[in-house]
């Protein structure tokens, strides 16, 4: 397995992908470059460095199930230690980024990814605004060293494609009343309704990490997929990436039943102007499935609150959605709390003084 850089061509410092201009940019000479100019360089790519982990003091093979890999940085040659599914990263005493390139070859190569759109400085700036509007957030949680902390990171998914063919029939009532002197009339038609098509749907998603917490994959969906792009390995550089743990026949059953949702749901939309409907029998067929795996962009800051739980905060690197769930300062809290208490203790003093 490789550890893989971009270099730049004019002074050998390291490119990353800017996601205000969507080029690389070498933060040395400020030089840039299109991802067609960055396809026609040769990455320089260095032998990892294997574990040591035997008695005897020979070197052992890295596997895929330890809980660190250690690495080699091709630019300072520092150790690089990382866990199993980490993709790219940066090192930790010259901060050069390096992009693991073993952890995503094969199967295990990306489809498609959506670059970053936004700025670690735009995404700062967002999360301030963010949390200047939380009156009980521990000051600790937007402190410079935790908003220091705040990283880009591309997470795995698995993209959904599927045609569904659906055929359903059933019963549907129109029902008219009127008065005609002292009699009340009501008509009811019954009529045989049938609705028979394919339901082509693209784009459903799933967090394919298994660590990923639940909440984050979903809350900063949704993505502009019409600016998905093939997978280049730059657009990793400059940020953190994860290498997917979650396989997609694993995750089967539930897109299909996804899928079969979307199209009992679209389905039944094309039958209006009735009363009431009464579906009686439905039949779905998959004509055509496609999977594709992804990485998407997600800007995160994670915080451990004094009560040991870790709470986070995560913006949609593209979008700019944000989720998350933000520690509470229960002494500021409680001043308020006792503030509105005093106030409501004084005002029903002055009250009974005035009666």
């Amino acid at each position: 397995m490789a550890v893989i850089s971009f270099k730049c061509p004019n002074c050998d410092g390291e490119l990353i992908f800017d996601p205000a201009a969507q080029q690389y940019k070498c933060e040395y000479c400020d030089s840039t470059f299109t991802q067609e100019e960055l396809d026609k360089m040769t990455p320089e790519m260095c032998t990892e460095q294997k574990i040591d982990d035997t008695s005897d003091g020979t070197q052992a093979e890295e596997t895929e199930t330890q809980d660190a890999v250690v690495y080699t940085c091709p630019s300072c040659g520092a150790q690089i230690i990382t866990d199993a599914t980490t993709a790219a990263t940066f090192c930790y005493y010259c901060h050069n980024p390096v992009i693991l390139g073993g952890r995503l070859e094969g199967d295990f190569l990306p489809d498609k990814v959506i670059p970053f759109e936004i700025t670690k400085e735009a995404a700062v700036k967002r999360f301030l605004e963010y949390v200047g509007r939380k009156k009980f957030v521990p000051k600790a949680f937007f402190s410079k060293q935790q908003i220091e902390t705040i990283s880009g990171v591309y997470f795995p998914y698995w993209n959904y494609q599927a045609d569904v063919e659906n055929v359903m029939q059933g019963e549907a009532k129109k029902i008219r009343s009127w008065t005609t002197g002292d009699i009340r009339y009501t008509e009811t038609k019954v009529y045989h309704v049938k609705r028979e098509g394919v339901v082509s749907l693209s784009n459903l998603t799933e967090n394919a990490l298994q660590k990923a917490n639940a909440d984050l994959a979903r809350g900063v969906m949704p993505y502009d997929f019409d600016k998905m792009k093939d997978f280049h390995m730059g657009y990793l550089s400059g940020f953190l990436a994860e290498k997917r743990d979650i396989e997609k026949e694993t995750l089967t059953d539930k897109m299909q039943n996804q899928a079969k949702l979307f199209t009992d749901k679209m389905m039944r939309s094309t039958i209006s102007d009735y009363n009431s409907v009464s579906i009686e029998d439905a039949k779905i067929r998959f004509r055509g499935e496609n999977w594709s795996y992804c990485l998407l962009p997600i800007w995160t800051i994670t915080y451990k609150g004094r009560d040991g739980k870790i709470y986070y905060y995560s913006m949609n690197g593209q979008t700019g959605e944000i989720c998350g769930e933000l520690p509470v300062d229960k002494k500021k809290l409680g001043l308020v709390s006792g503030a509105v208490s005093a106030a409501i203790l004084i005002l029903g003093l002055i009250g009974g003084f005035l009666s």
